[in-house]
């Protein structure tokens, strides 16, 4: 049997984004399985000592910045550094990548692809049509997506029964990768997880 990896995040999260290519790439290496669970990350703030963005103070905003302008180098990944719709309701797109792991479609997938119309290409990822457009293009049903998402109880359930669980196991950030009882956080703890996952 596979490994598991745990994968908690928030769409709008621009970390998030800077390790998905590195991340699918990882998994895929060593067989590993991905239980996608995107997260109410406010609500893992409250509790942990985390503060969104804006209450954040100009230091920590102003580093940043500066973090993402190296990361984007370093990387040689398109990333806009203040995008049009940032920050912004992550739920319905959160809801949208639930509802594809639950009709058994690629869930990582549209999440990392979710999470390039934002931090790529400057897409409001906030709307429906955005999404269902995203979706489209991997050739999944965006419109059926969309009303599981706003009609399926158990998807919102889901929703709230992962951000539970993330806080249960101190998740306190995005992304955060949880291995055999083990937190990853951050895209710049990749090389961990592929050490976990390679068994060194």
């Amino acid at each position: 049997m596979s490994i598991i990896v745990d994968y908690y995040f928030t769409p709008q999260s621009p970390w998030a984004y800077l390790g998905s290519k590195r991340f699918a790439e990882i998994v895929k290496k060593y067989d590993a399985a991905v239980a996608v669970k995107p997260i109410d990350l406010g609500k893992a703030f409250s509790v942990s000592g985390g503060l969104p963005l804006a209450k954040r103070p100009p230091q920590r905003q102003a580093y940043r910045l500066q973090e993402l302008a190296r990361w984007r180098k370093k990387l040689d990944m398109p990333l806009v550094t203040h995008p049009s719709h940032f920050p912004l309701d992550a739920k319905p797109s959160s809801l949208m990548i639930i509802a594809a792991r639950m009709g058994g479609q690629d869930s990582l997938a549209l999440a990392n692809a979710i999470g390039a119309a934002l931090w790529a290409e400057d897409r409001n990822i906030g709307d429906w049509g955005v999404l269902v457009d995203v979706a489209d293009k991997l050739g999944m049903d965006g419109k059926g997506l969309k009303l599981a998402a706003e009609t399926n109880s158990e998807v919102e359930q889901d929703y709230e029964i992962a951000t539970d669980e993330a806080i249960t196991r101190d998740v306190f950030g995005a992304p955060t990768y949880y291995i055999d009882g083990e937190l990853f956080w951050g895209q710049d703890r990749l090389e961990f997880v592929e050490d976990k996952l390679a068994g060194r």
